[in-house]
């Protein structure tokens, strides 16, 4: 049987409910309210700058079907895509660091600046039951968070196999084994993990901020409702700024 690991914590998540008052409701859902971050995903490099924002460039994700999962890839390979899907191709996958951390992550699909932004979903979620300060968002339990086609899982246990046939056992580790290499190849922050040689179809690994929580993502739409950018918030940052910690005077 595999296990899938949890990984050191880098740091404490900061409180997720601090991001929308509780006083919105789900028909009020004010995205500005769950990130002040999205800025980062237009601002330009000199602008990044000049905002201490550190970008990393990490290479293109190949979506074979346009179904995308936005997950942690260790203990959730297998959830289930956005209900939004775009079309079949490669896109860049940009990581933005902040105080010595991954504080967002972003695949673009076209040139432009978002018009509007809304909350990724996936199936049996409804914007309409949230409550308060609730949000959807994914689970991480192993400090990482990934950008990959569902159609990747299926060569996520492909290479499990691979391994379990190479090591004569069913009980592998699949970070140790496989991703620990990648991974410190880049100093723990990000990977472009291929699990079939050969094979399209590849994961954008990148290190999830402060560690284990749960992490909002947004679709940024042109005026005609087009996906310009996916993005996700790890809650390093307020205002797109890495000059003065969250919460600092």
């Amino acid at each position: 049987m595999s296990t899938w690991p949890m990984r050191t914590l880098r740091g404490l998540m900061c409180a997720v409910a601090a991001w929308m008052p509780s006083s919105a409701s789900a028909g009020d859902l004010d995205i500005s309210k769950l990130s002040s971050n999205l800025d980062l995903a237009s601002l330009s490099d000199a602008d990044l700058a000049a905002r201490s924002i550190t970008i990393l460039r990490i290479g293109n994700v190949e979506l074979t079907s346009g179904r995308i999962v936005a997950s942690d890839p260790l203990v959730g390979p297998d959830r289930p895509a956005l209900v939004r899907a775009v079309t079949p191709g490669e896109y860049p996958v940009t990581l933005y660091e902040a105080f010595g951390r991954v504080a967002a992550a972003s695949m673009r699909f076209a040139e432009g600046r978002p018009v509007r932004w809304e909350l990724a979903v996936i199936p049996g979620q409804d914007i309409n039951s949230l409550k308060g300060d609730e949000f959807f968002g994914y689970p991480v339990d192993a400090g990482l968070g990934c950008y990959m086609d569902a159609d990747t899982y299926a060569l996520i246990q492909e290479r499990e196999k691979q391994v379990q046939a190479e090591k004569s056992t069913s009980d592998i580790n699949y970070y140790d084994d496989v991703l620990a290499p990648e991974l410190e190849a880049n100093k723990d922050d990000y990977a472009m993990h291929r699990p079939i040689s050969g094979k399209r179809g590849n994961v954008a690994i990148f290190s999830s901020g402060w560690g284990d929580g749960f992490y909002p993502v947004f679709w940024g739409l042109d005026a005609g409702g087009r996906p310009l950018v996916l993005f996700t918030d790890f809650g390093v940052t307020e205002n797109a700024d890495g000059r003065r910690e969250p919460g600092g005077q």
